[in-house]
């Protein structure tokens, strides 16, 4: 496996490639553009990039060869050159996935900065990115049935005054008839126009060659902003340079993916994930990519038809996400999947007995990996030809530090194996001092100036494995979907009755984590928590972050200063869930408490309550991330 057919052992392998040659030595392209380039060359009849607007299994699909691919990134880049777009100009994607959004995507990059947002985001929070980053031309969708994109997008440009042009796909052509037919007649009213010029980005770029135009700059700059997750409020908007781009690429190239095979990614392609792993992983190996539905994952039938999709592409590798894996495991494996080879887990943490339910059912390998917007993606995953352990996220990745680092006490200190601290990375995908589009994210964003510090609590094993065991930060991470729970709180703020809020992510089997909120009334109040759910589901102006339990405690935990202390809020919501699913599947324990553990982060202490069936223990608590152990146990001990 692999573009070089290396072995990645694990840390010996990652150190032997590192050791090999420093990273400015090797022989990786020095442009998006050249690495497209590279790959059309050697092969241009290939496949590329396909797309089906359906999931059925025979419904129709348009693929891409690497030379159409190439010279579809050069039309493009060329159409916004000549739109004013330069080098340190920006190019914003609102976009479901399609061939068209993986074209302008790179063609983006390579003329200037490109920007994909979330179309799932109100117009309000698209217009502040739009904004943020001075976005000059923005490319979305043309107004199709069961969409509100393009509506949300016209909205956003409203507010977005350095855009001067919006370029439509119509992702009507995928359809044949009678239902192409049926779409002008049932596309929903659009806005009136605003001060934007509004274009058909198809027939636009007709216009333009080939090939380049222009001269590709060789030197490193910035070719990309992503945002980070993002509810209500301005999201981070975080910087990728070249280097970083083709150092994700060159893992990808280098250690898992060849020119034959084909990649199954139902995840949109403005995650890093999706975007700077799969696809420019893709563009570097030669490897052919498959994007199912607009949606992916979250498209009409795909999950049902999933497997039948993965025989028909002749899928080598499937990547998911855990809520992902978690849905699959509800449907037959009805297909012939015997040309898969591995599946990637990412965005995450992915419960234990979901790896082991996977892996029976479908006879494929899961492998779980670590990665963050803010390096571009990739740090670590558990390596496909050496030891996997379950509850780590893998060894490090080839010219990636990973180093535990602790400044409790004022000073930054080195943890030793197995001692929990911050994760800090420094890698070719991390950019030092200037990760943010805001200067103020930056402050106090790198140790020694080098190491980016994740906000993600962790250690080191003796093996050098990561094993992440919470989190810094306070973002509640819904499906790898992250939610400000700031979102949650100030919407309760706002409510006469509240004193204190205090909003955290609760275990979830299927999303790993779904918003939960604490509430501390005002002395006096009456509001219970009926009124101050239904307050969310008028405030809280994002359907994910919506809250799916509201409790009312006399006081909320606080620290010495007064800041509501979260820590015992996630010890309460683990002990609440954990006893429901317990009692729900028949298991005669409970949770006693919820300890610190010092090496596996918040851990339920659970005693017997009568005769437990062991396997069904096992299984009930197995689809939750954080762990559990014996109460009886740890007194023995």
């Amino acid at each position: 496996m692999g573009g070089e057919n290396l072995a990645y052992t694990g840390v010996e392998g990652a150190k032997r490639l590192t050791n090999e040659m420093p990273w400015e030595a090797r022989d990786v392209p020095k442009t998006v553009f050249e690495m497209i380039s590279r790959t059309a060359t050697a092969f241009p009849e290939r496949n590329a990039i396909s797309f089906q607007l359906e999931s059925g299994p025979g419904d129709r699909a348009e693929t891409l060869s690497w030379r159409q691919f190439q010279g579809q990134v050069a039309q493009a880049a060329n159409m916004f050159r000549a739109m004013g777009v330069g080098a340190d100009d920006v190019v914003a994607l609102v976009l479901p996935n399609c061939l068209e959004t993986a074209v302008v995507t790179l063609g983006g990059m390579v003329a200037g900065i490109v920007n994909p947002i979330n179309p799932l985001l109100e117009a309000e929070q698209i217009a502040s990115i739009l904004r943020e980053t001075g976005a000059k031309v923005v490319v979305t969708l043309k107004s199709f049935p069961k969409s509100d994109v393009a509506q949300k997008t016209a909205e956003a440009v409203r507010h977005a005054p350095a855009c001067h042009t919006v370029l439509e796909i119509d992702l009507n052509r995928y359809l044949g008839p009678p239902k192409s037919w049926l779409v002008p007649l049932l596309r929903p009213k659009m806005p009136a126009r605003c001060h934007a010029d509004v274009k058909p980005l198809l027939a636009e770029m007709a216009k333009y060659p080939t090939t380049l135009q222009f001269d590709d700059r060789p030197e490193d700059r910035v070719a990309a902003y992503f945002h980070t997750g993002g509810t209500t409020g301005m999201p981070k908007v975080a910087r990728h340079l070249v280097s970083g781009i083709v150092y994700n690429g060159w893992l990808g190239a280098t250690l898992l993916f060849r020119e034959d095979d084909s990649i199954m990614c139902p995840l949109p392609m403005f995650h890093v994930f999706a975007c700077q792993v799969m696809l420019i992983g893709a563009a570097t190996s030669g490897a052919h990519i498959v994007f199912p539905t607009p949606a992916g994952y979250r498209g009409d039938g795909v999950f049902d038809n999933f497997w039948k999709l993965c025989e028909r592409w002749k899928s080598t590798f499937i990547i998911g996400v855990p809520t992902a894996f978690s849905a699959l495991m509800q449907r037959p494996v009805d297909a012939d999947l015997s040309t898969v080879k591995l599946a990637f887990s990412g965005s995450a943490a992915l419960p234990q007995e979901l790896f082991k339910r996977f892996e029976k059912a479908a006879g494929v390998k899961i492998l779980e990996g670590y990665g963050l917007t803010e390096a571009t993606c990739l740090v670590s995953c558990n390596p496909d030809q050496g030891e996997r352990k379950y509850g780590s996220v893998g060894v490090p990745f080839p010219y990636t530090e990973v180093r535990i680092l602790d400044n409790s006490q004022g000073e930054v200190r080195e943890c030793g194996p197995d001692e929990v601290g911050e994760i800090c990375i420094a890698s070719p995908g991390v950019y030092p001092g200037s990760t943010y589009t805001e200067a103020a994210k930056n402050a106090d964003l790198f140790h020694y100036d080098r190491y980016l510090r994740t906000g993600d609590l962790g250690r080191l094993d003796e093996e050098g494995y990561l094993f992440i065991t919470g989190r810094a930060k306070d973002l509640i991470i819904r499906g790898g979907h992250n939610i400000d729970p700031a979102v949650i709180e100030d919407a309760l703020a706002s409510h006469r009755d509240v004193a204190f809020a205090g909003a955290i992510g609760q275990p979830d089997a299927r999303a790993g984590e779904l918003p939960c909120v604490y509430v501390e009334l005002v002395a006096g109040a009456t509001a219970d928590a009926e009124e101050l759910m239904a307050h969310c589901k008028v405030h809280v102006h994002e359907r994910a972050a919506i809250p799916k339990h509201v409790e009312i405690l006399d006081e909320l935990p606080k620290t010495a200063v007064g800041k509501v202390f979260k820590p015992d809020l996630r010890k309460l919501a683990i002990k609440r869930v954990y006893d429901a699913a317990l009692a729900d599947a028949g298991v005669a324990a409970e949770v006693t408490e919820v300890v610190d553990d010092r090496k596996r982060g918040l851990t339920a202490r659970l005693r017997r309550t009568g005769e437990v069936d062991q396997e069904k223990l096992r299984h009930v608590l197995g689809n939750f991330t954080r762990p559990w152990e014996w109460a009886e146990a740890t007194e023995a001990a």
